[in-house]
């Protein structure tokens, strides 16, 4: 969609992707990030969880690639401009089905950068209707001419 389309108010949801072993195992070693409540099923049963929990990042990094998969920001996203106020508010395990629901706030035109500022209310679901994780995108899009 091009910035003269986006209009507070309008959500959309995406697809969903479930959080795999792998996923957490290929994140840990591309972020250096080995915790134990991430990787070690012994150690993080003994703990708060009772199991492994996904990485934060690693989550909110899935969103970003399901918000690409909304088919409202693809070829027109000129920039990834702020996140804001962004909450983990419950843990993702693996085997946990994510969604990301997107709802714009506001938006502002930037001639002189070819566009506007897209504002989204991001909100991450699990699979019983959970939100996980939540903030606010603002991404800069470009306008139709």
């Amino acid at each position: 969609m091009y910035f003269e389309e986006f209009e507070p108010g309008q959500s959309i949801t995406s697809p969903a992707r479930t959080i795999t072993e792998a996923d957490v195992v290929a994140f840990a070693a591309l972020s250096g990030d080995w915790n134990a409540i991430h990787t070690d099923a012994v150690y993080a049963a003994q703990h708060f969880f009772g199991q492994r929990v996904a990485h934060g990042l690693l989550v909110m990094s899935v969103a970003s690639g399901l918000a690409m998969r909304l088919g409202i920001l693809e070829d027109t996203v000129l920039a990834f401009r702020e996140i804001e106020g962004w909450k983990f508010s419950q843990p993702v395990f693996i085997g946990d089905t994510v969604r990301v629901r997107a709802t714009v706030t506001e938006t502002k035109a930037m001639a002189r950068l070819g566009g506007g500022s897209v504002s989204l209310k991001i909100e991450v679901l699990n699979q019983e209707d959970n939100v996980v994780q939540r903030g606010t995108w603002s991404v800069l899009v470009k306008s139709r001419d």
